[in-house]
C-alpha cells in the first residue's frame, strides 16, 4: 500500500442525499481508491497471493461490452480476494497489436499523401510511438470508469523494454532447442496488409462465389475437376484421386495436359481425396492451398507460385498482371472458349476467409517464414490439463481444448510488418544465420543484416503471465505472483491466446503452468441472442449506458447474465432494472440510517432478539455460504441473483417492513432490531461490493464510518441458523401474501383500509399482529364488524368485513362474465382436441397452441370460481 494509504480516512458521510447520483460519486471514489493504493500488490507481503492478468486489450482499442463484461468478472474476483486477506494482483497492460496499430498510423500517413515507405522503417516506428503516446490507450481511462481495481503502477506494454527482453530471451532459447525454424509453408496472406496473419486474424463469412467444373487432358485421358478459384489452375502441378477409386486407376501415374499452359501434369493417388465428393478428382496447387501443399510434399511435386504479394498474376502468358479476381473471369472465359467448362454454378455460397483488419479476402500463399515446432510444447500443454495441474472451467470445455492442442500445426510467427518485435536473427554475406539473445552482441560488418520481419503479436502476449512479472529476471514479483491463480477469458480465444500461454509458460518456467484455473466465459450478445455488430445496428457503447444508468448498473447486469462458458444476452431495459436495484439499496440504507440502524457494539444475544431478527440473521448466514460457494465455482449469475433476491426481497421488502412497527413502538426491542438491521446491511453491502463497488462504498462508509469497503473484511458465515424462526416468518409471509392476493382480486386499492379480525392467539404469529395489520392495511374490528369473507391460511384465520368497501353485486356480475368467457374458451378447445379428424391434419404447433389455451382456461375458471366463493354472501 502506498504512503497515501496511511493518511487519516475521510470523515464519514452523516446524511445521504435523497437520490443516488452515480455521476457525482463514481469518478471521485475511484481516484480515492487509486491514490490510497488499495489496488497495489506487495511482493514482499506474507499474505497468500492471488493473481490475475488482464487479457491485454489492443492499444488501438476502446472499451466495448465484451471488455466491460470480462473486466467486471475479474474485478469481482479480485475485490473479494482482497477482502479475504489475499495479496491480490490484477495485472494491467496493453498489447501493441501489430497489424491494427500499423494500419491506424498508415491511414494517418495516407491523409498526408504519404506511405510508410516514404518515411523509412526507423522514422515510421518513431511515428507509431508518437501516436501511441498521444492517442493510444484510451481504454485505460475507460477502465477507470468501469471501476477496474488494477495495480496501475505495474502497467505493462508488450513493446516495453522489459517485455522486449523476455521476447528475445524465449526466441533464443526456442531457437537453440531447435523449436524455432525457418521454412517455406502455406500461410494466410493479406494482399492489402502485405503480411502473413494468424488464424485468429482471419474472419470467415459466407460469400457468393462460383464453382467451375473444368476438363483436363484429352480423349480417354480426360478428367474433370472443380474449383472456386479458377485463377490458381495456372499453378497446378498434379491432379489427385483416391487410390481405391476404380474410375481413375487407368490414369494414375500418367501425365495429362494442363489447359491454357504448355505443361503436362501427373495424376497421383492420395488418401486425402474423398472419392464421394464431386467427381472424386481434385486439382493440386501446392503453392496456393494448404491441403495441396501437403499432397505436394507427399508426392514430391513442384510448387509454382502464380501470384505476387498483391495477389496479381505473375505466371507468363495473357493473364500476367491481372488481379486475381480479374484473372478468374478471364481464365474461365478462355476455358469456355476451348470447350473445357463442364459446369458453372453461380452463385455458389461458400466460406471465405477475410483479414479481420481490412476485410480483404485472404490468399493462401507459399512463403518463407519463421515457425515454432509446436508438437512437444502442445503435448506439455495438454498434459498439464490431463494431470490436473490446470483446471478448465466449465469442465465440458476441456474437450475443445484437447481437440485443439492435440492437433496443432506448427505456428507461423513471422509477420511482414515494421511495428512489432523484430525477429532477432542476423544473416551474413556467406549464408550465415545468427540468432541473437538480449545479452549477445549482434554481428557487424559488411553484408550482415537483421531479418526484416517482426513477430506475431500472439508471440509476445503468450509470455504475458510471467513477462509482466519481470521474467527472465528472477524477481520478487515473479516468485510471489507466478503462477497466476486464475485466467478469466472468453472461450473464443481458448485456442489462440490461452494455448500459447500454456505452451510458453510450461516451457519457460520449468514445467510450471501459467495459471491454476482457466475460467471461460461466453460472448456478449443483444437481448435477442444476436451477435453485436455495427453492421447489424445493435452494437452498444458501454460508456453510453454507464453515463445514463451508472457503472454499477452495467456491471450488475453483466454479472447477472454470466453463466460459465455461455453467451450473455443484454438489453438496455435490463441495465435500467439494475439501476433500480442500486436505487433500492440506496433508499433502504437511507431509511435504515434515519431509523437508527447501527453497527456499534456486539450483536445482542439471540435470546433478546425477536423471531424476525433471528430469521434475517439466519438467512444472512445462509446467503454468505451460498455466495462463497458460487464464487468458488465462478457462478457469477447465480451469486448475483442470490444477492439480488436476498437484498431486495428479504431484507428490503420483508425485514425492513416488518421492523417498522418495532421501530415505532420503541424500547429495547427497537434497539435490538436497529443493531440487527445495521449488521444485515453491513454484511449485505460487503457481499455486494465486488459486483457493485461504487454505491456500496458510499453506503458502507456512511453506515459504518469505516475507511473503505475495498479493504474491509469479507463476510464469514458465523454458523448461526434458526430453523424455527425461518419457519415462523415463512408462515407469516404466506399469510400476508395470500391476503394481499385476495385484496388485489377484489379490486381493493393498496392503501385502502379494511376492518379485519385476526385469529392469531395461540399461534407463533400472535406477536406479529401489529406488523400484519400495518402491512395489510387492516383496521381493528368495530362494534358493527361483520365477517363477509374468511381466509384460512397456514393455520391462521383472517376475517374481513368488505361491506361498504366494494360493490359486491357489481363485482359478482363482472366475475360471472369472466367465468362465462373462460368456460366458453374451454369448451371450444376441448371440442377441437376431441376431434380426431382435426388432430390428424393440424400441425403439431397448432395442436400445442390449443392445449395451452385449454390449460389457461382451466386455470382461469379455478381462479374466478375461488374469487366468487370468497365474495360476501357467497
Amino acid at each position: 500500500m502506498t504512503e497515501n494509504a496511511q493518511q487519516e480516512p475521510p470523515a464519514p458521510i452523516t446524511e445521504l442525499p435523497t437520490q443516488y447520483a452515480p455521476a457525482d460519486v463514481e469518478g471521485p471514489l475511484y481516484e480515492r481508491w487509486v491514490e490510497r493504493g488499495y489496488f497495489e500488490a506487495d511482493a514482499g507481503s506474507d499474505k497468500p497471493p492471488y493473481t490475475v492478468v488482464i487479457p491485454p486489450p489492443n492499444v488501438t482499442g476502446s472499451l466495448h461490452l465484451g471488455h466491460a463484461f470480462e473486466h467486471t468478472l475479474i474485478d469481482a474476483l479480485t475485490r473479494r480476494k482482497r477482502m479475504q486477506g489475499f495479496e491480490t494482483l490484477w495485472q494491467p497492460g496493453m498489447d501493441h497489436a501489430g497489424i491494427a496499430t500499423q494500419n491506424v498510423v498508415e491511414r494517418e500517413l495516407g491523409k498526408e499523401g504519404k506511405s510508410r515507405h516514404d518515411l523509412g522503417r526507423e522514422a515510421f516506428i518513431e511515428r507509431v510511438w508518437q501516436w501511441k503516446g498521444e492517442s493510444g490507450g484510451q481504454i485505460s481511462g475507460q477502465m477507470r470508469r468501469l471501476g477496474d481495481g488494477v495495480a496501475w503502477s505495474r502497467e505493462r506494454f508488450t513493446m516495453d523494454e522489459g517485455l522486449s527482453t523476455a521476447v528475445q530471451t524465449i526466441f533464443k532459447r526456442l531457437y537453440d532447442d531447435e523449436l524455432i525454424y525457418r521454412a517455406e509453408r502455406i500461410i494466410n496472406w493479406c494482399p492489402r496488409c502485405l503480411t502473413a496473419i494468424s488464424d485468429i486474424e482471419v474472419d470467415y463469412q459466407e460469400d457468393d462465389g462460383e464453382l467451375v467444373s473444368m476438363k483436363y487432358g484429352e480423349g480417354d485421358d480426360t478428367i474433370v475437376v472443380a474449383t472456386t478459384r479458377a485463377e490458381t489452375m495456372l499453378g497446378d502441378t498434379a491432379v489427385a484421386v483416391h487410390p481405391d477409386d476404380e474410375r481413375y486407376k487407368h490414369l494414375v501415374g500418367k501425365h495429362i495436359r494442363l489447359p491454357l499452359t504448355d505443361r503436362s501434369i501427373p495424376v497421383v493417388a492420395d488418401e486425402h481425396v474423398d472419392p464421394e465428393f464431386g467427381t472424386g478428382a481434385v486439382k493440386v496447387t501446392p503453392a496456393h492451398d494448404p491441403n495441396d501443399f501437403e499432397i505436394g510434399r507427399r508426392h514430391d511435386l513442384p510448387a509454382i507460385a502464380v501470384m505476387d504479394e498483391h495477389a496479381v498474376i505473375t505466371a507468363h502468358g495473357p493473364f500476367q498482371g491481372l488481379d486475381r479476381l480479374e484473372a478468374r473471369s478471364a481464365i474461365v472465359a478462355a476455358l469456355r472458349a476451348e470447350g473445357r467448362i463442364v459446369a458453372e454454378k453461380r452463385p455458389y455460397v461458400h466460406s471465405v476467409g477475410h483479414c479481420s483488419r481490412c476485410k480483404t479476402t485472404i490468399e493462401p500463399r507459399l512463403s518463407l517464414q519463421w515457425w515454432v515446432k509446436v508438437a512437444p510444447l502442445a503435448k506439455a500443454a495438454g498434459d498439464a490439463v490431463r494431470d490436473g495441474r490446470v483446471k478448465i472451467h466449465p469442465q465440458e470445455m476441456e474437450k475443445r481444448y484437447f481437440d485443439w492442442v492435440d492437433n496443432l500445426h506448427d505456428w507461423c510467427i513471422s509477420r511482414q510488418l515494421w511495428w512489432g518485435h523484430r525477429i532477432p536473427v542476423w544473416y551474413g554475406p556467406n549464408g550465415e544465420i545468427v540468432c541473437v539473445g538480449p545479452d549477445d552482441e549482434a554481428p557487424t560488418g559488411e553484408g550482415w543484416h537483421q531479418d526484416t520481419d517482426v513477430l506475431d503479436t500472439w508471440f509476445s502476449s503468450g509470455l504475458w503471465p510471467f513477462s509482466t512479472l519481470g521474467w527472465p529476471e528472477q524477481t520478487e514479483s515473479l516468485a510471489k505472483f507466478y503462477p497466476n491463480s486464475v485466467l478469466v477469458t472468453g472461450y473464443d480465444i481458448l485456442f489462440f491466446w490461452v494455448a500459447r500461454m500454456m505452451m510458453f509458460g510450461l516451457y519457460a518456467m520449468d514445467g510450471t503452468p501459467p495459471f491454476h484455473t482457466i475460467a471461460l466465459h461466453g460472448m456478449v450478445r443483444d437481448q435477442f441472442g444476436k451477435k453485436m455488430s455495427k453492421s447489424f445496428g445493435n452494437a452498444v457503447n458501454p460508456l453510453d449506458w454507464m453515463d445514463k444508468y451508472g457503472s454499477d448498473a452495467l456491471r450488475f447486469t453483466l454479472a447477472r447474465g454470466a453463466n460459465p462458458g455461455v453467451d450473455v444476452p443484454i438489453g438496455e431495459d435490463w441495465v435500467q432494472g439494475s439501476r433500480n436495484f442500486a436505487n433500492k439499496i440506496w433508499n433502504a440504507t437511507r431509511f435504515a440510517l434515519m431509523n437508527g440502524a447501527t453497527v456499534e457494539g456486539p450483536l445482542p444475544d439471540a435470546s433478546a432478539m425477536s423471531s424476525t431478527d433471528r430469521w434475517i440473521l439466519s438467512r444472512l448466514n445462509s446467503v454468505v455460504a451460498e455466495v462463497d460457494a458460487y464464487y468458488d465455482d465462478f457462478q457469477f449469475a447465480k451469486l448475483s441473483d442470490a444477492l439480488f433476491h436476498f437484498a431486495w426481497d428479504e431484507v428490503f421488502d420483508w425485514y425492513v417492513e416488518l421492523s417498522k412497527t418495532t421501530f415505532q413502538a420503541g424500547g429495547e426491542p427497537a434497539e435490538v432490531s436497529k443493531r440487527v438491521l445495521g449488521e444485515v446491511l453491513d454484511v449485505t453491502l460487503r457481499l455486494l461490493h465486488p459486483v457493485v463497488p461504487f454505491v456500496t462504498e458510499t453506503l458502507w462508509t456512511t453506515l459504518t464510518g469505516g475507511e473503505s469497503v475495498v479493504i474491509a473484511d469479507w463476510p464469514a458465515d458465523s454458523g448461526f441458523r434458526d430453523a424455527d424462526a425461518e419457519r415462523e416468518i415463512g408462515t407469516l409471509q404466506s399469510v400476508i401474501t395470500e391476503v394481499r392476493r385476495f385484496r388485489a382480486d377484489q379490486g381493493l386499492q393498496p392503501g385502502q383500509r379494511v376492518p379485519a379480525r385476526l385469529t392469531l392467539d395461540g399461534t407463533a404469529l400472535a406477536a406479529h399482529e401489529p406488523a400484519v395489520r400495518q402491512l395489510l392495511r387492516l383496521q381493528p374490528e368495530g362494534e358493527s364488524f361483520t365477517a363477509t369473507a374468511t381466509l384460512p391460511v397456514a393455520g391462521v384465520e383472517v376475517a374481513l368485513d368488505l361491506s361498504g368497501v366494494i360493490d359486491v353485486a357489481a363485482e359478482r356480475k363482472r366475475l360471472a362474465k369472466d367465468l362465462a368467457a373462460a368456460e366458453k374458451e374451454k369448451a371450444q378447445a376441448t371440442a377441437k382436441l376431441g376431434n380426431e379428424a382435426f388432430l390428424a391434419k393440424a400441425p403439431d404447433h397448432v395442436v400445442e397452441k390449443i392445449r395451452t389455451r385449454l390449460a389457461k382456461a382451466d386455470a382461469d375458471i379455478a381462479r374466478i370460481t375461488s374469487q366468487l366463493d370468497r365474495l360476501p354472501g357467497a
